[in-house]
């Protein structure tokens, strides 16, 4: 993994973080173990998109960098993101750009 790289992703990672913030989607409670333990994709069954960015991907993303591993290549959360967030309207833009330079920092 470049160090560049880990880098950029650590930043857009606190982007991230700062933007649900912002936005009021940080929950301070966290999900339900069996939540947690959701097999399918994004843990669409048990979770909120925003509630899997917040409660798994960040944290997993930041343990494989803390941890020096190698990055996911070809994320490609943002079309999810499009599709789950869509009925939040304009204010949720910010929170888009964020993902989709994710997904270019890892391609």
């Amino acid at each position: 993994m470049s160090e560049p790289v880990s880098e950029t992703v650590s930043a857009l990672l606190l982007e991230l973080e700062t933007s649900l913030k912002e936005l009021g989607l940080w929950s301070g409670m966290p999900p339900s173990v069996e939540a947690m333990s959701s097999q399918l994709p994004f843990c669409v069954d048990k979770m909120d998109f925003t509630e899997w960015l917040q409660w798994i991907y960040l944290p997993r993303m930041r343990a494989i960098i803390d941890h020096g591993s190698d990055l996911p290549v070809g994320s490609s959360i943002h079309p999810y993101a499009e599709e789950a967030l869509k009925g939040m309207g304009e204010r949720i833009t910010p929170l888009l750009k964020i993902v989709a330079r994710l997904d270019e920092a890892m391609s």
